[in-house]
């Protein structure tokens, strides 16, 4: 391990360098895993663990809106009937079952799953929503066997590009449950399979509290938000759309936050011009005092199961896919995303919409 100081909290984390993919190869050698959904983390995991040289076979239904998924695993060159079978099939074969489906299909389908776990299998989930929220989901391993985690902090379209790039994907680590004395390495090993750059240690809890709060707040929820609520502003105000949309999204993803991700927030406005400066640094605690409560909030209704009660309510509900759909076309084709579409068909090498 490494120990990082941040600021006087240390951590250890786990790289590549004293944890290396060959060493991953030789704890999961005589292992079987198994990827239970080819969605978008089940597909980028498996394929970056097959180019890892571990064994790895894929189960995903082939039927219903499960079909794409089926066909593109075949696409990506999994053969049925060697290392692509039905969800049933592939995890009975499978000593580690890389539970990847979502989380309203873990639910679904952990009846299932359940009945072919065998003493001193691994349970692997790349959340925590399903364990966490036993009470809702009914998701009760066995004490005989391995549950573990290993959440990558990206969507799995990072994890894969990132893997392809050589760079890797920062990814924490926990384990629920060691029965066999192995879990520690199992989970380390399969988090430098995936294609993690480094690893940093959690707990089940933990990680889906953060992700949860995250996935509403700054990575998706509070952006979306916060983004409409300026374009919508300029527009009110009188700027074209071009302009409201360059000044809110454009210069944000093709030029700041670049410089943020380079060497730091304090960085990037170091970079930027005195009269930003000083303006974004007075608005900085008006904006962070108002958004304070709402993620005092947001934790809360978290942290209480209030919010997953929601997602499985709403995600069982049978007209859901069609909700989704429209609600996300709704979303792109609002004026400011449309906005959005040409000015990126504007950029260097792009085709015009």
């Amino acid at each position: 391990m490494v120990e990082l100081d941040f600021g006087g909290v240390k951590e250890n984390v786990i790289t590549r360098k004293e944890f290396t993919v060959e060493k991953a190869q030789k704890i999961l050698k005589d292992e079987i895993v198994v990827s239970l959904g080819y969605g978008i983390q089940g597909r980028a995991q498996s394929l970056n663990m097959r180019d890892n040289g571990i064994k790895v076979v894929i189960g995903q239904e082939k039927t219903g809106f499960h079909a794409p998924y089926y066909d593109l695993a075949v696409k990506d060159g999994w053969v049925p009937g060697e290392n692509l079978f039905s969800l049933e099939e592939a995890a009975k074969r499978g000593t580690i079952k890389m539970f990847l489906l979502t989380d309203s299909g873990q639910r679904e389908i952990w009846p299932l799953v359940k009945n072919t776990l065998k003493e001193g299998d691994a349970l692997y989930f790349s959340h925590g929503f399903s364990i966490v929220y036993r009470d809702q989901t009914g998701v009760v391993p066995p004490k005989n066997i391995d549950v573990i985690l290993v959440a990558p902090k990206g969507s799995g379209t990072s994890v894969r590009r990132n893997f392809l790039d050589g760079s890797g994907i920062n990814s924490s680590f926990a384990v629920y449950q060691n029965y066999t004395g192995k879990a520690e390495d199992r989970v380390k090993a399969i988090g430098i399979a995936i294609g993690s750059g480094y690893l940093f240690p959690t707990t089940f809890e933990k990680e889906v509290f953060s992700d949860l709060t995250g996935e509403r707040g700054v990575l998706m929820g509070a952006l979306a938000g916060i983004m409409e609520a300026q374009y919508n502003t300029l527009r009110e105000h009188g700027h074209s759309p071009s302009e409201a949309f360059n000044e809110t999204v454009e210069e944000l993803t093709q030029s700041l936050i670049r410089l943020v991700d380079e060497n730091g927030m304090d960085w990037m406005y170091c970079n930027c011009s005195e009269t930003a400066r000083i303006g974004a640094l007075r608005w900085r605690n008006r904006f962070r005092d108002g958004a304070k409560p709402l993620f005092e909030s947001l934790y809360e209704l978290v942290a209480t199961g209030e919010e997953t009660r929601i997602v499985l309510e709403r995600s069982a509900e049978p007209d859901y896919r069609q909700k989704l759909a429209e609600e996300l076309k709704a979303m792109g084709d609002s004026e400011m995303w449309r906005a959005g579409a040409t000015v990126r068909s504007l950029r260097p090498g792009r085709t015009k919409p």
